[in-house]
C-alpha cells in the first residue's frame, strides 16, 4: 500500500470514527450483554475497550510536544484490563453515551493534529509517532466496527484498509513460515520470510479478517506445495500491550 498522507488518513479515521459513532448508537441493554466477535467478551466489553482506546489516544494527542512520552494505558496491560472489566458493569444506555463521547473528543483531537507534529513521537507501543499512532486509530475503529456484529463486517473493510492490513500485520507470520496471499482478481502478496510456505486465497477482505485473527465471511484456503492444508499458525498481534486489540 502506498503510504497515506495526513490529509487523506485524516479523513479516513473521521469517517471510521463517525461509522462506529453510529454503531454503538444502536446497541441497547440486550445486544450489550450478547457476544461480540471477540472470544470471551460481550458487547459492553468491547464498548468498554473502544472507551479506553479513545481515551488514551486523545490523551496522546493532546500531549504531543511533551518531554517525553507516557504510557497509552494508565497501569499498562492490567490497568487496561481492569478498566475493561469495571467499565462493561456499566448500565449500557450510560456505557453507549460515554463511549460517544469519547469517540466524539477523539474526532476533534485527530482533526487538530497539525503537519508539524506529524512525526512526532507518542506513548504508543513505547515512542510510535503520531502517524503511528493515526494508522492504529484506523485500525481500531473499522475492525471494532466489525466486532460489534451489527450491520458492518469485514465486508465493508475498503481494499485499501485491507492492503494496510497485509502490511502491519505482517509480523504476525512466524520466522520459519512464508504466507503467500492470493487475493481473488489481485496480485499475490508474500509475507515472512521462512522457508516453510503456505499459500492462502481468498477475498481482500477474508484475508484481512483471518490475519487480524478474526473469523472470515467465506472460506480462506490454504496450500502448501501441491497438497491442501489447515490454516496456519499467527503469531501475536504486533503491540507493547500482551493483550486483546
Amino acid at each position: 500500500m502506498s503510504e497515506l498522507t495526513q490529509q487523506e488518513l485524516t479523513a479516513k479515521i473521521v469517517a471510521s470514527l463517525t461509522t462506529l459513532r453510529a454503531l454503538v448508537a444502536t446497541i441497547d441493554t440486550t445486544a450489550a450483554a450478547e457476544p461480540s466477535a471477540l472470544p470471551g467478551w460481550s458487547r459492553a466489553h468491547l464498548l468498554a475497550h473502544i472507551d479506553g482506546f479513545a481515551r488514551a489516544a486523545t490523551r496522546q494527542l493532546e500531549s504531543i510536544g511533551a518531554t517525553e512520552p507516557f504510557p497509552m494505558y494508565d497501569g499498562g496491560a492490567e490497568g487496561r484490563n481492569n478498566a475493561i472489566e469495571m467499565l462493561a458493569l456499566m448500565r449500557a444506555d450510560a456505557l453507549v453515551e460515554r463511549v460517544d463521547q469519547a469517540l466524539a473528543a477523539l474526532g476533534s483531537a485527530v482533526n487538530a493534529i497539525k503537519a508539524e507534529q506529524w512525526e512526532l513521537a507518542t506513548g504508543f507501543r513505547g515512542t510510535g509517532s503520531v502517524a503511528e499512532l493515526f494508522a492504529a486509530i484506523w485500525r481500531e475503529s473499522v475492525i471494532h466496527s466489525s466486532d460489534l456484529l451489527r450491520s458492518h463486517s469485514p465486508a465493508n473493510w475498503e481494499p485499501e484498509f485491507n492492503a494496510h492490513l497485509f502490511t502491519e500485520l505482517a509480523s504476525r507470520v512466524p520466522k520459519s513460515k512464508r504466507y503467500i496471499l492470493q487475493p481473488h482478481g489481485a496480485q499475490r502478496i508474500a509475507l515472512g520470510s521462512g522457508d516453510e510456505v503456505v499459500v492462502l486465497s481468498g477475498t481482500d477482505f477474508d484475508l484481512a479478517a483471518w490475519l487480524a485473527g478474526r473469523q472470515p465471511l467465506g472460506p480462506v484456503q490454504a496450500t502448501a506445495g501441491a497438497d491442501g492444508a489447515d490454516l496456519p499458525e499467527l503469531g501475536p498481534w504486533p503491540s507493547g500491550l500482551k493483550a486483546r486489540n
